[in-house]
C-alpha cells in the first residue's frame, strides 16, 4: 500500500466524509480537488490570505458520531504554492497518533485526532464572524437545522419582533446570511435603513461572505454613504465589504466612485476592498486606480497589501504589470522608488 503523503490522501484513504471551506478572505466552500492540486504542486492556492492557505476541514471518520473540525493555515511560498515541510510534520504526527490502521478508526480515536490541534503550529482560531459563518454554512450544507438564534434574528430583521438588538446573537445573523433567498433579501433591503448602526455592522460581517442581490447591494451602498457622511468609518467600511458579494456592475461602480474620491481613500477603505472585494479588482482600470490610491496613502502598508494581492493567481500578473509599468512620477512610482525599486515579487 502506498504511504499517505498528503492531507488529501488522508481524507480519501480513511473514507472520511469531509467538507472543506476557505477561511481566508471569505468563508466559502472549497473542493477537495483544490487541496489536492495545491499539495501535488499542480496550481497555486486560489484564495491566499497573509501568505497562508487558511482552511476549515469539517469531517467525520469511522464510527465518530459528530464531525471534527480542523482549522489549518498552510504556509505558501512567494508564488502561492505550498511550503510542504510544516504539512509533512503535521501529517507524520497524525499518522503516528492513529497508527497505520487509518481505515478502522473507532470512537476513541476522535479525541486523539482532535488533540493534535492543541499544540499544532498550523492551527489557528478564526475570528468570531468566521466561526459563526462556518457553523451556519456547514449546518446548511450538511442538511442540519439552523441554530436556535436563527428565528429571533430573522424576526428582528423582518421587523416582526421588537427585540432589544443587544439580545441578537452573531450566530443568528450568520444563519440569516447563508439562507438569504430572494424573499429574505428583499425584506432585508427594505429594513436596512432602519437598523441600528451596531446591528448593521454585525450583519455586514456576515453578509461579506455571501452573494448579495442588486436591491440589497443598493441599500448597503446608501447606508455606507450615510455612514461616511456621519464620520462612521467602521459602518462605512462594513458596507463596502458586504457589497463585495454583489454583481460586478453594482459593486464595481461604487468602488470606482470611492477610488475617484481622494478624501474617501483612507487605509481602512483600501483594506476593505483588498480583503473582501479583490474579485472586483480584476479590471484593467480599477486595479491601477486602487494601487495608486494605496501607494498614495502614507498610513497603508503598500508592500504588504500589494504582495498579498499578487499571491492571488488571477491578480498576480496584472498587479506585477501595473507596478512595472508605473510612471516614475506616479504615486506607485514614488512608493517603489522609496523601496529601492523592489516589487512584491522581489522581496
Amino acid at each position: 500500500m502506498q504511504p499517505i503523503d498528503s492531507l488529501h490522501d488522508f481524507f480519501v484513504r480513511t473514507g472520511a466524509e469531509v467538507s472543506l471551506y476557505h477561511l481566508g478572505r471569505r468563508v466559502e466552500p472549497c473542493e477537495l480537488d483544490t487541496l489536492a492540486a495545491l499539495e501535488h504542486d499542480d496550481q497555486p492556492w486560489p484564495q491566499p490570505w497573509q501568505g497562508r492557505a487558511r482552511l476549515a476541514m469539517v469531517f467525520r471518520l469511522g464510527e465518530l458520531a459528530d464531525p471534527l473540525i480542523w482549522f489549518l493555515a498552510l504556509p505558501l511560498d512567494e508564488q502561492g504554492r505550498l511550503d510542504p515541510a510544516p504539512r509533512d510534520a503535521f501529517l507524520q504526527r497524525l499518522l503516528e497518533t492513529l497508527g497505520r490502521n487509518v481505515q478502522g478508526l473507532g470512537r476513541e480515536d476522535g479525541e486523539a485526532i482532535d488533540n493534535l490541534m492543541k499544540d499544532n503550529p498550523l492551527a489557528f482560531t478564526p475570528a468570531l464572524p468566521f466561526q459563526a459563518m462556518l457553523h451556519a454554512r456547514a449546518s446548511l450544507d450538511l442538511g442540519r437545522p439552523a441554530s436556535q438564534h436563527f428565528e429571533p434574528a430573522e424576526a428582528y430583521l423582518d421587523g416582526q419582533q421588537a427585540l432589544d438588538w443587544r439580545a441578537l446573537g452573531l450566530q443568528g445573523l450568520a444563519d440569516v446570511a447563508v439562507r438569504l433567498d430572494a424573499d429574505r433579501a428583499a425584506r432585508l433591503a427594505a429594513r436596512l435603513p432602519a437598523l441600528p448602526d451596531e446591528v448593521l455592522a454585525s450583519l455586514c460581517y456576515c453578509l461579506e461572505h455571501v452573494a448579495i442581490d442588486d436591491a440589497l447591494a443598493r441599500a448597503l451602498r446608501e447606508r455606507g454613504e450615510a455612514a461616511a457622511a456621519a464620520g462612521d468609518i467602521e459602518g462605512f467600511c462594513a458596507c463596502v465589504r458586504a457589497v463585495a458579494g454583489a454583481d460586478r456592475a453594482i459593486a464595481g461602480a461604487w468602488y470606482d466612485a470611492l477610488l475617484a474620491d481622494p478624501d474617501a481613500c483612507g487605509p481602512d477603505l483600501l483594506a476593505a476592498i483588498a480583503g473582501r472585494g479583490w474579485r472586483h479588482l480584476e479590471d484593467g482600470e480599477r486595479l491601477p486606480a486602487f494601487l495608486n490610491r494605496l501607494a498614495a496613502s502614507p498610513q497603508a502598508d503598500f508592500t504588504a497589501v500589494a504582495r498579498d494581492l499578487a499571491l492571488i493567481p488571477r491578480l498576480r500578473l496584472p498587479v506585477l504589470m501595473t507596478l512595472r509599468e508605473a510612471a516614475p512620477e506616479s504615486a506607485i512610482g514614488r512608493r517603489l522608488a522609496g523601496l529601492s525599486g523592489r516589487g512584491p515579487d522581489e522581496e
